[in-house]
Formats: C-alpha cells, structure tokens, sequence
C-alpha cells in the first residue's frame, strides 16, 4: 500500500519539489500552501494555514477522510527574517515564530492522534543549519529553527512508543524564493547598523542565489522515509556549513565567534 505523505508549504521550493519527486515514486502526496495552486496529476494541493488551528484541522480532516491515514508529515511550511535584534520589531519576531514553530508543533500535534492510532509514522520537521547557532542579523531566524530542533528531540522520545518516528532535516542555503518571502527589517537610516546590517543583507541573498538545488533535500527525505528508522538529526548542504557545526561543538565559544564575525565583516 503507497504511504499517504502530508506536505507542509508545498507550493515552492523544498516543499514543491518534494512533492513532485514522492509523487513520482508512487507515494500518495497531498501539498499544501495558503493559496493551494499548482500540484499535477500525481498530488494534489489543498488549503492550510499552518498558524490557524482551524486550518490545521480542515486539512489534517481532509486527507484522513479521502485515505484513512497519514504516514508521513513533512512539516516544511515556514518564513524567514532578517534584521538587527534592536531594530526588528517584536510583532514581526512573533509572527515568525508563529510560522516556523508553533505552526510545526501544532501540525505536529494534529496528526499524532491518528498515528498513534495505526501505530505507525514518521514526521520529518525541515529546520535549518542556521539553527545550530546564532548568525548575526539573522538571529530570530536561527531561534525559530534552533527551538524546533529542541522539542522535535523532546518529542521524539516521548511517542516512540507508540511506533512513531520524528527527525529534523536541516538544510543549508537553499536556491528557492525564501528571500523574498522573508521580512526583511529595513535599513533606517538613523540605525547604529545600517552599514554593516545592508551589507550582510546583500551577502544573504546572494547565498541564497547561489545556494543548492531544492531537489537535493527532496532526495534526503525520500531516503528518510525508506530508512524506516530515521536519525535524530540530518544535515543538507555543503561541507563548510556542515562542518561549521562540528566548529561550534569543538571549539571555545569564543574563538567559534570570532570565526563568525570575520565571515560577517563585524
């Protein structure tokens, strides 16, 4: 019997691709996205908002009424941000973690009744590399990855029992159109960081421009998904921010911050 997968944010980038390439293998792929468009003859695209409850609850109801199950979550859906702490505003800090944690954790939450009922699943949260550290005007953004991958490992044990499988998937920089979707505090021109904050901004974007293909992730999860057993952790992109990972772990806290500003210019 195909799994039935459930994608978060499927309507570009990872998500979208991911979709494709399951679907192309014969898995029963259902994508989502605030305003479902696209989707082909393999899957279908239908609504969620991942910080509306209700949303959650209408799509979660939608797919177990057509296929009476779901054995994949692919919780992808999210959002970036940059700016100074100082200069970033609260309710944009908030809306954010809306997005990238609670609407992860509480999509979580709505499938894991119905795992727990078939005793089977796996649910692979897509966090980020970014989430291993905090990089300079990009800190909410790497608080909001960093505290999934917290609580994805706190969850993970505790419905193992119930035979279900939880991982965190972090990629690096990504060629997808998160750049543009991400908040972008502005540079004031009165701001203690305007020069050092506009350039980092363009050396952001052009890592995103020049980052790797989202089929590379989509290819990952496919492995996960067969592995049968997942890891607690995995790791997607190039050997410098994966190995920046295994620097912080190693290295004195200070030096580990001293590599990060000269690659920053602060």
């Amino acid at each position: 019997m195909s799994k039935v997968v459930f994608i978060t944010g499927a309507s570009s980038g990872i998500g979208k691709s991911t979709a494709e390439l399951l679907s192309s293998k014969g898995f029963v792929v259902y994508g989502t996205s605030r305003n479902p468009k696209g989707g082909n003859d393999n899957y279908q695209m239908i609504p969620l908002d991942v910080t509306n409850q209700e949303s959650i609850k209408n799509a979660v109801d939608t797919i177990l009424d057509k296929e009476g199950r779901i054995d994949v979550l692919i919780n992808n859906a999210g959002m970036g941000i940059t700016g100074p702490v100082e200069d970033t505003p609260t309710e944009e800090m908030k809306r954010v973690f809306n997005t990238n944690f609670f609407g992860a954790v509480d999509v979580m939450k709505a499938v894991l009744p119905s795992m727990r009922k078939q005793g089977s699943g796996i649910i692979i949260n897509v966090t980020s590399i970014a989430g291993y550290m905090g990089l300079p005007y990009r800190g909410i953004y790497s608080a909001t990855k960093g505290a999934l991958e917290l609580t994805v490992e706190a969850i993970r044990m505790e419905v193992k029992e119930f035979g279900i499988q939880v991982t965190n998937v972090a990629p690096g920089d990504v060629a997808t159109n998160i750049a543009a979707g991400r908040y972008h505090t502005p540079v004031f021109e009165d701001s203690a960081y305007k020069e050092k904050y506009q350039m980092n901004l363009d050396l952001m974007d052009s890592h995103v421009d020049s980052g790797m293909d989202p089929l590379k992730m989509a290819q990952k999860i496919e492995k996960i998904i067969r592995s049968g057993k997942p890891k607690v952790h995995y790791k997607v992109g190039g050997f410098m921010e994966k190995f920046s990972i295994v620097l912080k772990r190693i290295l004195p806290d200070t030096m580990y911050e001293r590599l990060l500003m000269n690659h920053y210019k602060l």
